[in-house]
């Protein structure tokens, strides 16, 4: 990295690394992939569902996403829709390049659970 010469120390040139490979670098570095991973699953389900208006907690544990709603007419609505839901919002997921589906906390989603 260094190269040593008799007038001082040079820095190597470097060939600079596309934005698109140093920030999920990054995020891993810094230990973020979780949060923001969990960040990305809630606003799949906002916009997958479209019922974000009515979403009153968002909670990701273990592949299941908890969600408490206002409305039991839209929860019973819903929970006849959780599989189909639940595959949008993993195609959601996998076609975003900042989600990181191998953080092994926070993957993507197994299960819905509607409150």
């Amino acid at each position: 990295m260094f190269i040593k010469k008799e007038y001082g120390i040079r820095l190597e040139k470097k060939k600079p690394d596309p934005l698109s490979s140093v920030v999920p670098a990054y995020l891993r570095a810094m230990r973020l992939t979780s949060g923001m991973n969990t960040r990305r699953i809630f606003k799949a389900w906002e916009e997958t569902s479209g019922v974000g208006g009515h979403t009153l907690k968002q909670y990701f544990r273990s592949g299941t996403l908890y969600v408490t709603l206002d409305s039991s007419v839209l929860r019973s609505r819903l929970s006849y829709e959780t599989d189909v839901l639940k595959e949008k919002i993993n195609a959601l997921l996998q076609e975003d390049p900042l989600f990181t589906g191998s953080d092994r906390f926070v993957g993507l989603v197994e299960k819905i659970v509607l409150k």
